[in-house]
């Protein structure tokens, strides 16, 4: 695994590579070296070596530090605003809640199930076999590592980039600019969870790359704190979701200008007294 820390616009991992990005490079705050820390840690923990890349003296003196001293850094409490991306519209990663989105009728199973599952719990197959089989996941676009498999991923809750996989996976290829605007777009459904309540679960992992992942299954009963369902579909999921979910789960029109309206609408109904 590779570890590239240079001036990027946003953080993203595909092909081996983790892009670590700064919110104001080349400064490089406790924060992130947490993140980093814990990507190392992850990584070791699946018997990966990693290599760090980057051109800056002072970014690589910092990480040294704080690797050969790792406990304040991993004791750090989280921030209310993580700003490496501000390509949403409040300029950076909301932290109370974190947000698995999931197309239509993969969420009327988690519903009817009352449980998210990883993908090797879905398709009841091997990490290494699901990588075999390109349609599987979402992971196989990055060309993620077989672990990934084994974790139910979360994004932050405010986050826009698991609509998108959404749409690759309705267009079978990367969405444009277009197809995330008006009636193009067609978001999926979000689980809301809080972020507090989920770093308790046993399973509860952080990798330095993903808001939060929980290994194998997730009660919905036990963590969910809501999930919203595009209005439209709402006749296909009324007569299958479990009574004692149901004042959890809300219906919002998707009457937005793009997805980044969307992920602002939802976000806001999720901290909003409606949703509680």
């Amino acid at each position: 695994m590779l570890l590239s820390i240079a001036n990027y616009e946003f953080p993203g991992m595909w092909d081996g590579v983790y892009h670590f990005a700064l919110s104001d490079y080349p400064n490089i705050t406790n924060w992130e070296l947490r993140k980093l820390i814990l990507f190392l840690e992850y990584e070791k923990k699946y018997n990966r070596e990693t290599k760090i890349l980057c051109d800056d003296d002072k970014i690589i003196q910092a990480i040294h530090n704080a690797l050969a001293n790792p406990k304040p850094f991993l004791s750090l409490q989280k921030p209310s605003i993580i700003t490496e991306c501000t390509a949403c519209r409040q300029k950076g990663c909301l932290t109370e809640f974190v947000c698995h989105i999931t197309p239509i009728e993969n969420a009327k199973k988690i519903l009817t199930s009352g449980k998210l599952l990883s993908a090797v719990k879905v398709y009841a197959k091997t990490a290494d076999e699901l990588v075999l089989e390109k349609s599987k996941s979402p992971f196989s676009v990055f060309n993620d590592p077989p672990d990934y498999y084994n974790y139910i991923m979360m994004s932050w809750g405010n986050c826009q980039a698991g609509d998108r996989i959404v749409m690759e996976r309705i267009l079978n290829r990367f969405p444009d600019e277009q197809d995330l605007a008006g009636k193009h777009f067609k978001p999926g459904v979000r689980f809301y969870f809080s972020y507090e309540s989920l770093e308790k679960h046993k399973d509860f992992t952080n990798d330095g790359v993903h808001a939060a992942k929980i290994e194998n299954e997730l009660a919905l009963l036990d963590y969910l704190y809501c999930c919203i369902i595009p209005e439209d579909h709402k006749s296909e999921f009324t007569s299958i979701i479990p009574p004692i979910l149901e004042k959890r789960v809300y219906y919002i029109e998707n009457d937005c200008n793009d997805i980044w309206d969307w992920s602002e609408k939802v976000y806001n109904f999720a901290c909003s007294p409606k949703a509680q």
